[in-house]
């Protein structure tokens, strides 16, 4: 008999956990946000936010992932070995970097920064919140020009301003948590997501969607377009990065993959901010 309160004692627990997360989700829910502006290239789409994760805590994650990578590179005597390359990074950085406020204005506050990693990888990164990452391998292997470096950076820095890591995060987020709603049910512990190392998983590793190279690659045009770099530079990149896939995959293609469509949506989108650049 004792048994059998303490069984229904037990089931009524979990039921209240259940409650409690399901009423969790209901009062935090998602959020359908616009991060950017449209800009002169016109990319406009609502994105679907989970509210637990906001865009200052997805950011100061970053920090805290960007820094370990910082503090691994200078363990292993990696970090920043090529002045030249580190000034010309950080140049083309600036000049991109000032015309962010076309997007979102919230993101000229954002402390932007650029390190380089002496590695062989074809890498190249930007975290939610402005933290950029460049390997030599991509600017010696593929032979960059300034141009097409802004190509590279101006793309890696589209993702972090139409906040497609704190998108992905908050999808992966909300499933966790039906995931750890159905564990309760069945009476198994739920597993804890590792918000912190997920960023870099979410964020960097995993393939984006069409639809979000799709808006990196147009939001990147504009922005390297109105810092004075040739858009066009844009498709003799991919043409590069195309050429490259067939000796191996870079790590960089691995999650921005170079097809025709891409070249060929480049070029249909140059006219549109031709005129930025010609000014």
């Amino acid at each position: 008999m004792k048994y059998r309160v303490l069984q229904k004692q037990v089931m009524g627990m979990k039921w209240l956990k259940v409650l409690g997360v399901s009423l969790c989700v209901f009062l935090t829910g998602c959020q359908t946000v616009s991060t950017t502006n449209s800009g002169a290239i016109g990319v406009h789409r609502e994105q679907t936010m989970f509210s637990l994760l906001s865009g200052d805590q997805v950011n100061a994650m970053s920090v805290e992932a960007y820094q370990e990578a910082l503090k691994k590179g200078r363990k292993k005597e990696v970090l920043n070995k090529k002045p030249a390359d580190v000034k010309r990074l950080r140049t083309i950085a600036d000049r991109l970097v000032s015309h962010v406020g076309v997007f979102r204005q919230d993101a000229r506050s954002w402390q932007w920064e650029v390190n380089l990693i002496t590695d062989k990888q074809l890498n190249a990164y930007c975290m939610p919140g402005g933290k950029i990452m460049f390997y030599t391998g991509i600017i010696d292997t593929l032979k960059l020009t300034d141009d097409e470096i802004a190509a590279i950076m101006g793309h890696e820095m589209a993702h972090a301003l139409r906040e497609h890591g704190r998108e992905a995060m908050s999808q992966a987020y909300a499933v966790q948590l039906g995931q750890d709603t159905l564990a309760i049910l069945l009476g198994v512990s739920p597993g804890v997501m590792s918000i912190g190392s997920s960023v870099v998983n979410y964020a960097l590793t995993l393939p984006n969607s069409r639809t979000n190279e799709a808006e990196a690659d147009l939001i990147g045009l504009e922005l390297m377009a109105r810092a004075g770099y040739n858009p066009r530079a844009a498709v003799t990149l991919w043409q590069k990065m195309s050429a490259q896939s067939s000796k191996n995959v870079p790590e960089f293609m691995s999650t921005h993959p170079a097809h025709d469509t891409r070249i060929n949506g480049l070029r249909a989108n140059i006219p549109k901010v031709e005129h930025l650049y010609n000014k």
